[in-house]
């Protein structure tokens, strides 16, 4: 059984909004800090943004800074990911992943070490 499920995806508008779902246990994200990677057709994989296990300190990639916002609800056992302003470049697939290496450096939350099983979901935005 994979450890972690994602939902939300779909096709959307550029300017548009959706929101990404990880449904995993209690157990893992009370544990571990959780993470969203994307890849689109033709390009290496992006760390777009995680959260620690606490649901106090994130990171956002550059890309996606002040449009994302990640966040966990611990009575649902879901990390989720808005997504608002989105453009054709935030078109691919989404994961949500397990971080196996968190810390804090100045303030910054740095995440290591993607963990991803699950089916992911496709993300599509264009006219």
């Amino acid at each position: 059984q994979v450890p972690l499920e994602e939902s939300g995806g779909g096709l959307v508008q550029p300017g548009g909004s959706l929101r990404l779902s990880c449904k995993g246990s209690s157990f893992i994200l009370g544990t571990y800090g959780i993470g969203w990677v994307r890849q689109a057709p033709g390009k290496e994989s992006e760390e777009v943004s995680c959260i620690s296990p606490s649901g106090e300190n994130s990171y956002y990639a550059t890309s996606v800074k002040g449009r994302f916002t990640i966040s966990k609800n611990d009575a649902e056992a879901t990390v989720y990911l808005q997504m608002n302003s989105l453009k054709p470049d935030d078109t691919g697939v989404y994961y949500c992943a397990t971080i196996q290496s968190i810390s804090l450096r100045g303030g910054v939350l740095d995440c290591k070490g993607y963990d991803y099983e699950g089916q992911g979901t496709q993300v599509t935005v264009s006219l």
